[in-house]
C-alpha cells in the first residue's frame, strides 16, 4: 500500500491544531477508503511558547497517524519544513499550514494528478489576496515580478508552500542542505514536473498570522540574495554611472569657468553631492554585506534545526 506524509509546521497554534486535526482526519479516512492510501501527519512544533506541544501530544495519544517533532527553540518555518521532509517516510509528501488557509480537500486532486498524469509535484497558488492589507498585496506582487526578472528560476506569483511531491523530489530537496533556506526557490531549483492548482484566498480558521510586514520583507530579501547575484551587478553599474556622471560634470564646470567665467556654486551643491555619493556607497556596501553575511552563516556549518523531542512512534533515521 502507498503512503502519504503530511508535513505541518506550527508556531503558537494551539487554537488551530484541533480544528486542523478534525479536517485532516476526514481526508485521511477518505484517501484510505477510496485509494488504499495510508496517511501520516507530522506536526513540527517550531519552539512554540504556548500550549501547542501539549495539544499535539494529547491528540497523538489517541491517533497513530499523528506524529510530531519539537524543536529546542524557534528556528523558523523553513527549518520546520526541512525537518518534516527529513523525517517523513511516505511515498508522497505534502506540506501545508495548520491554519486551514490551505484547503485539505485539494489533497485528493493532488494525489490523482500525480498518479494519473505523471507529475512529480502538484503545487498551489492563490489567485486572489482577499483579506490581505492592500499595501501588503502590492509589495508581494512587486517581489514576484522583481525576483523573476533577476533570477534564472521562476517563482509563480501567489505560490504557496502547500504542495504534494513524490519521494524522488523530496529526496532531492533534502539534499539541498544550505542553512539560509528559501523553500519556494528550492522547489523551483530542483526542477521536476509541476502542476499548479489555483484557489481563492481563505481566512485563517483561528489564531493570528506570525508574519508581520517586516518579517515578510526580510524573507523576500533572503529569497533575492539566495537565488540571484543581480544586486551585485547593479551595485557595480551604479558605481560606473556615478564615475561617468562625475567626469561629465567636471568637464561642464571647467568649460563654464573658462569660457563664461561662471563661478562654481559652493557649499549647497557640495553637500548635495556628498550626501548623494555617500548614500550610493552605503547602498552598495549594504548589498555586499548581505551576500557576505549569508556566506558567513553558511561557512559556520550550523545545523538547520535542533530537535528536543519527537513522538515515540517516529522512526529514527
Amino acid at each position: 500500500m502507498k503512503t502519504m506524509s503530511i508535513i505541518v509546521p506550527c508556531y503558537n497554534e494551539e487554537e488551530a491544531i484541533p480544528l486542523f486535526y478534525n479536517e485532516i482526519s476526514k481526508i485521511a479516512n477518505l484517501l484510505k477508503t477510496k485509494y488504499k492510501l495510508i496517511t501520516e501527519c507530522i506536526i513540527v512544533n517550531d519552539g512554540s511558547s504556548d500550549e501547542t506541544l501539549k495539544t499535539i501530544k494529547m491528540l497523538a495519544q489517541n491517533d497513530p497517524i499523528l506524529k510530531y517533532i519539537s524543536f529546542s527553540r524557534n528556528f523558523g518555518k523553513e527549518s520546520a519544513i526541512y525537518a518534516g521532509l527529513e523525517y517523513s517516510t511516505g511515498d508522497f509528501v505534502a506540506i501545508m499550514d495548520v491554519d486551514l488557509q490551505d484547503p485539505p480537500e485539494l489533497l485528493e486532486e493532488m494525489y490523482l494528478s500525480i498518479i494519473n498524469e505523471n507529475f512529480d509535484c502538484v503545487a498551489t497558488r492563490r489567485v486572489t489576496r482577499k483579506g490581505e492589507p492592500p499595501i501588503r498585496s502590492f509589495f508581494a506582487r512587486c517581489f514576484y515580478k522583481l525576483i523573476n526578472k533577476m533570477s534564472k528560476i521562476e517563482i509563480v506569483d501567489g505560490a504557496r508552500d502547500y504542495r504534494l511531491m513524490t519521494r524522488q523530489m523530496v529526496d532531492a530537496i533534502i539534499n539541498v542542505k544550505e542553512y539560509n533556506r528559501f523553500s519556494k526557490g528550492i522547489f523551483s531549483w530542483v526542477g521536476f514536473e509541476t502542476k499548479w492548482l489555483e484557489y481563492e484566498n481563505r481566512e485563517r480558521i483561528a489564531g493570528e498570522t506570525k508574519w508581520s510586514f517586516w518579517k515578510l520583507f526580510l524573507y523576500s530579501l533572503d529569497g533575492i540574495v539566495a537565488y540571484t547575484t543581480a544586486p551585485l551587478a547593479i551595485a557595480s553599474i551604479v558605481g560606473v554611472l556615478c564615475c561617468f556622471i562625475a567626469i561629465i560634470m567636471i568637464g561642464v564646470f571647467i568649460i563654464k569657468t573658462i569660457i563664461w567665467g561662471d563661478p562654481v556654486a559652493g557649499y549647497p551643491s557640495m553637500i548635495c553631492v556628498i550626501l548623494l555619493i555617500g548614500g550610493l556607497q552605503l547602498f552598495c556596501i549594504g548589498i555586499l554585506g548581505e551576500y557576505l553575511a549569508k556566506t558567513y552563516l553558511e561557512t559556520k556549518k550550523r545545523p538547520i534545526y535542533i530537535m528536543k523531542e519527537k513522538s515515540k512512534n517516529e522512526k529514527d533515521k
